[in-house]
């Protein structure tokens, strides 16, 4: 596909003599006047139109502006502050998918995008990209319209309404998204001229991330699931630190693959409740692609795994055929605890955007109860055969079973209302499993180092390779086109060291594509900052919070410096220091050394990082925090010495904050160790009642102005220590 250039052109708006004559009150009855004001070359999207315009005081005091393009699905929605706070600029956040411009209403806490901006002096924008595409048929449509032109049109026309509602000079932009909508930013900056002056995408991947980042770490998944507990042991703070101590060959090569390929090993700690994440949505394009993969040579020709079948993953293949008994309502799936309802925060996430996509809504079943018993095996993935009734021959994905049930993934209602009970049935996972080893069929060219694991002493593939690489037709189809580090304007690019789904070494890929661009030009234009203890998520909390931090701060921090550097020309924060090893983003010790804007914690028990005491005897504890010079004052410290108590659920920390929590109960007194605040201690004692091992944790926060009351921009980290009590 070829990039599609988007040249708009806005006839701005200088003084009110040129405008529509006074500050319009009513935008919808003016809306075809302000369309008049509005041109572009980009024919799709030439008639703009406004059909809600109120003043609204949740979550923060704004104007909202509703409207979209005549002729097209596109719809947008604007939130302007009022005109003594703002600062001549918006935000615009790309979601991961085409979906719905209303996705950020209702959040609260750090994750309030409208919140956030707003109170800044920004206008908000969100759009649904020109309405929702099926991302498991990557091709299916023009994919450059939810890419960046339904986005670049409606940021354009918000500059016209802007300008009625302030006047004054045209208002700087910029665009934030992340995991798809990182592509989708990093594709419209690219892409476009004239439309955002700045960018921050964040959790990005690269042209080779879908599908191989799910298949490896599946294939891990299969083959390790029993070992995880003593891998993570092992990775904790005060363990051995050899993850391999104890596994068999085939476990080594397994773990080894995917540590190469760039999964962080620390995230195995998740291992239970992870998944398969977005591989859901991609599973049944990819066996329709390559039927012959799946149907011929997986199984039956040399140099595929399936050909020379370990005892593990003939253990692992199911073929049971069986017969429908009867259907399972969402309802019924949920009480019986086959599957979780989706929330309304799951939807336009980074992490759970593609929970929405998918699936069927209503009456219609979301799985079926079978006439026999199912093997208890650890089922990732598979499918529903349909050997009798009208959709005899038809395929129904399937994403768990359990006794004698199945659950379905994504399906077309039409096939699905075809399937009754008494249809003879075969449950079967040999294409699942197949696809667990598809990204060593797929070895790109040589920049993608983490490769290297698959190609031999003259740089030739080991395996046989598949005739096309999958993952740049995946790309296309997030973000209209692949991405090449040539864009105008300027970038912060954030990535998290321990993202399972986005693995750190791509933002490095993608620097490097802005360096051969640029140049020694880079630095002037360009920023990378790495978050540790940060996952692929934009949520609050989302996962254990003794293990992980949110980068929700660093990202809100980012595009408020990101306003500075384009608009009064102050650096940002130094690209973050690293090296990549055998695919892991390594980052040095110290804060000053480690650069970027994110603080470093490190603690001690007793002096060390394990403590081996008895019941009733006090540990003593030690940490030293601080932020990179110039970027932040320490605000917060929470200790939890215990862990998290049998009944967590991460729904019960919807709205987080260091003040009110009975995860981290227990406030840390910071003690600055310099006159600036970027330095501080902590001190504290704890007495433990029972035996058992502990593995106590202090959160801690910087602010940049040094406000620890602030529900933005607080920027976190944290550490951890063991204490073995006997």
């Amino acid at each position: 596909m070829q990039s599609f250039r988007f040249l708009p052109v806005v006839i701005w708006l200088m003084t009110a003599s040129v405008s529509l004559g006074q500050t319009p009150t009513n935008l919808p009855q003016q809306s075809a006047a302000l369309a008049k004001l509005y041109t572009t070359q980009d024919t799709l999207f030439k008639a703009p139109y406004v059909d809600v315009d109120e003043w609204r005081d949740k979550p923060v005091r704004h104007r909202y502006v509703h409207g979209g393009f005549t002729g097209t699905d596109a719809r947008f929605s604007f939130y302007f502050p009022p005109k003594e706070t703002y600062q001549g600029h918006f935000f615009h956040y790309i979601t991961p998918f085409p979906d719905n411009e209303n996705l950020s209403q209702g959040a609260s806490g750090e994750e309030d995008k409208i919140g956030f901006s707003v109170s800044h002096g920004a206008y908000f924008i969100e759009t649904n990209a020109g309405g929702k595409i099926d991302f498991a048929r990557p091709q299916a449509r023009d994919a450059s319209i939810g890419a960046y032109r339904a986005n670049a049109a409606s940021a354009q026309y918000s500059r016209v309404i802007a300008a009625q509602l302030y006047g004054g000079k045209r208002p700087f932009g910029y665009a934030f998204g992340g995991s798809g909508g990182a592509y989708r930013t990093v594709g419209g900056v690219e892409n476009t001229e004239g439309v955002w002056d700045g960018v921050v995408p964040y959790v990005l991947g690269s042209p080779m991330a879908i599908p191989n980042v799910f298949t490896v770490r599946m294939h891990a998944m299969r083959v390790l699931h029993d070992k995880f507990p003593q891998i993570i042991d092992a990775l904790e703070p005060g363990g051995s630190g050899d993850m391999y101590a104890g596994l068999n060959p085939e476990e080594k090569e397994a773990l080894q693959e995917v540590t190469k390929m760039g999964f962080p090993p620390q995230s195995w700690f998740g291992y239970k409740t992870m998944g398969i994440h977005g591989f859901l949505v991609l599973y049944q394009s990819i066996v329709g692609i390559d039927r012959a993969y799946f149907e011929k040579d997986f199984w039956n020709t040399p140099g595929y795994l399936g050909a020379a079948a370990p005892a593990s993953l003939l253990k692992a293949r199911i073929q049971q055929v069986s017969t429908i008994k009867a259907g399972v309502t969402s309802d019924q799936a949920v009480a019986l605890g086959l599957t979780k309802a989706m929330s309304a925060q799951d939807r336009g996430t980074a992490d759970a955007a593609w929970k929405s996509l998918g699936g069927v809504e209503g009456a219609m079943p979301v799985g079926f109860q079978l006439q026999n018993e199912l093997p208890n095996i650890d089922f990732l993935g598979g499918d529903l055969r349909i050997k009798s009734g009208a959709a005899a021959g038809k395929t129904l994905q399937l994403t768990k079973i359990s006794g004698d049930k199945v659950v379905l993934g994504p399906v077309d209602p039409a096939l699905l209302a075809q399937v009754k009970p008494g249809d003879s049935v075969q449950v079967d996972n040999s294409n699942f499993l197949a696809v667990q080893t598809y990204h060593r069929h797929q070895v790109p060219d040589k920049t993608y180092h983490v490769y290297d694991q698959f190609r031999d002493a003259a740089g030739k593939p080991i395996y046989p390779q598949r005739p096309m690489l999958l993952g740049p037709i995946f790309t296309q189809g997030a973000s209209g086109v692949l991405p090449t580090g040539k864009f105008k304007g300027k970038m912060i690019l954030l990535e998290s060291r321990w993202d399972r789904e986005a693995f750190g070494w791509q933002a490095d890929w993608y620097r490097a594509r802005v360096q051969a661009n640029l140049g020694d030009q880079t630095d002037q234009n360009f920023r990378l900052w790495y978050t540790d203890h940060a996952l692929h998520g934009d949520v609050a909390i989302e996962d254990d919070p003794t293990r992980t931090v949110s980068y929700l701060g660093v990202l809100q921090q980012a595009l408020l410096d990101l306003s500075a550097w384009v608009e009064k020309g102050i650096e940002p924060a130094a690209t973050t220091r690293y090296t990549i090893a055998d695919g892991q983003v390594v980052i040095p010790p110290t804060a000053d050394e480690r650069a970027g804007i994110q603080p470093v914690v490190s603690v001690l028990a007793n002096g060390g990082k394990r403590a081996v005491v008895k019941v009733g005897q006090t540990v003593r504890f030690t940490a030293e925090v601080a932020v990179p010079k110039n970027k932040g004052k320490v605000v917060k410290a929470v200790w939890n010495f215990e862990g998290l108590p049998g009944d967590f659920a991460i729904s019960d920390l919807h709205g987080w904050n260091f003040d009110s929590s009975d995860v981290f109960p227990v406030s840390a007194q910071l003690k600055p160790s310099d006159k600036t605040g970027s330095y501080a201690r902590v001190t504290s004692t704890y007495t433990f009642t029972k035996p058992g091992t502990y593995f106590p944790t202090l959160r801690v926060a910087a602010q940049r102005e040094g406000d620890a009351k602030t529900r933005f921009t607080r920027i976190q980290n944290l550490d951890r220590v063991r204490v073995i009590v006997e």
